[in-house]
């Protein structure tokens, strides 16, 4: 056993090594703030699009995904896939062109141009919060690799204390280690280490999908007689009640996660705020040569989503049946660990390294891009705006390292007491706790966004901050969100109405988009922001 061990951690070694050496290499020689963000504005356009795709598909991905395929036993999660492909086509016509123009490094900045200082310093504000929570809350699950592999290699399951320990101590490492690089060597370090990552991470969902299929015996005649006949319906659900009329028929959709309503209209909004109104999703896009390589990379980042779900999908659903067909004793009750259990006892020797580095990849892909994002926005918002208003592009490049560190620690704290909540609710879904995190507040940035894009003369700097509080708030309310809160201390605030169903996490962003946007727009933009004067 350790002979093996050896042989599967010595790929993993390997993987650390390459990654970090390329990342060092390919971020040499920066000058400046805008070296660090943009990489000079010099990526291809295919280097773009592998970061994209790395970024989006997080540790969360790797385990989350198959652990929806292996809960539902079908495809209708990659209803949502459908959106994104929507989303990206609308936000490389209406957003991407703005940014270049303004020659922004924060998309933030955007907003000064046209509202105001105000409406920047929320924006920019929710940012940081939103993704430093969103970002750490899924760091944690690389580390279930090793809870696992801690468990096989002892014949006995961590306990409570012992699983945090090794969560918080594989945080710290792959936070250390990915800062290394990303500190260092900025956007073109995190770009060119993506693609990296990006094809570990495709290359071994695919092996293990392959090594799934064949290791079912009986093959596609097993797999149909044991999960039964596949059907539309397991791809497209609409959510609609045929025993009702009226409202009531359609409102039982929002309480649905997963519909092909959800996948057209919700996740068509919430793409939108992640790839539009994320610094960093949209500070990648910004790199490319010019505007229509950058459009290139977004869009067919977007039909590059929906064979990647389906792949993770198909693991968990090949997973579930084959341990219906190899009964394990020792099966983790989560199904987040599922795949990870099948990989450490399952897999040969040498591919496992392969598979656990392709775990790493993913997380230490997602958070590098992280922490360039709010280190760029951080600095550029907020340093060099109030702190160091004549810092030159030394000072500011120093300024944007710091930074990353400060962020660093910021999101091992977040991660630690995740594993936390985690260990706790070990049946907590990943996936809808990251987008959900979203949620509450990307609506009210995206709102904001299309009211200055959309029209010329709609928004005010202060009016921006009431839609933005209006689009949080309906969130909190269509979500439950009070009422959940009120649960934890055994009390309840309100009764939902009947005509009001509580929305699972897809509607949440285009609710609060659309409530801040209308009422954005109620107000009219200040003389001094109007094109015509400036």
């Amino acid at each position: 056993m350790n002979a093996k061990l050896a042989i599967d951690c010595l790929v993993l070694l390997l993987y650390f090594f390459i990654v970090i050496a390329i990342g060092l290499r390919m971020g040499r020689k920066e000058r400046d703030l805008e070296d660090f963000a943009l990489g000079g504005r010099q990526i291809p356009w295919w280097a773009v699009l592998a970061s994209l795709i790395a970024a989006e598909t997080s540790a969360g991905t790797f385990f989350g995904t198959p652990g929806e395929g292996f809960t539902q036993r079908n495809y209708t999660y990659l209803q949502l896939a459908f959106g994104t492909i929507i989303a990206r086509i609308l936000v490389s016509f209406i957003f991407i062109k703005p940014y270049y123009d303004y020659k922004v490094f924060s998309i933030y900045e955007y907003l000064t141009r046209r509202f105001g200082v105000a409406t920047k310093n929320a924006a920019s504000a929710v940012f940081l919060f939103t993704r430093l929570l969103a970002s750490g809350a899924r760091l944690y699950v690389a580390a279930i690799a090793l809870a696992l592999a801690y468990e096989m290699i002892r014949g006995v399951r961590p306990t409570q204390a012992e699983t945090l320990w090794i969560y918080v101590g594989a945080t710290i490492a792959i936070v250390i280690l990915t800062a290394i690089y990303t500190t260092l060597g900025g956007i073109k370090a995190v770009i060119w280490t993506d693609l990296i990552q990006a094809s570990i991470m495709i290359g071994s969902a695919l092996a293990a999908l392959c090594l799934l299929y064949f290791a079912i015996p009986g093959g596609w005649h097993e797999i149909v007689q044991r999960r039964g006949p596949f059907h539309l319906s397991d791809l497209i659900t609409t959510g609609l009640d045929p025993e009702k009329q009226g409202w009531q028929k359609i409102a039982g959709m929002f309480a649905i996660e997963y519909t092909i309503f959800a996948g057209l209209i919700g996740s068509t909004f919430m793409t939108m705020s992640t790839h539009g109104t994320d610094q960093d999703m949209v500070q990648r896009m910004l790199t490319a040569v010019d505007i229509r390589r950058s459009r290139r990379s977004l869009i067919l980042s977007g039909l590059a989503d929906i064979p990647i779900a389906f792949t993770f999908l198909s693991i968990g659903v090949l997973l579930w049946v084959y341990y219906q067909a190899h009964p394990d004793p020792t099966l983790p009750k989560t199904p987040n660990e599922t795949f990870c259990h099948f990989i450490l006892y399952q897999m040969p020797i040498g591919l496992r390294g392969l598979l656990l580095a392709g775990i790493f990849a993913t997380a230490m892909g997602s958070l590098s891009t992280a922490l360039n994002a709010l280190a760029t926005s951080f600095t550029r918002d907020w340093y060099v705006t109030y702190i160091r208003p004549a810092a030159n592009g030394e000072e500011s490049l120093r300024a944007v390292r710091w930074a990353t560190v400060g962020f660093s620690i910021l999101m091992i704290g977040v991660a630690s007491t995740t594993s936390y909540l985690v260990i706790v609710y070990p049946n907590v879904r990943i996936i809808p706790i990251v987008l959900g995190i979203y949620g509450y507040t990307y609506g009210s940035v995206l709102g904001i966004f299309l009211a200055g894009m959309l029209t010329k003369s709609r928004g005010h700097d202060y009016g921006n901050l009431i839609a933005m509080v209006a689009g949080f708030v309906v969130v909190c309310l269509i979500s439950g969100l009070p009422n959940a809160i009120a649960r934890i201390f055994g009390a309840k605030l309100y009764d939902q109405p009947n005509w009001l169903p509580v929305m699972e996490f897809p509607w949440w962003i285009c609710f609060g988009s659309i409530v801040t946007f209308f009422v954005a727009i109620s107000f009219r933009t200040g003389r001094e922001h109007l094109p015509h004067c400036r």
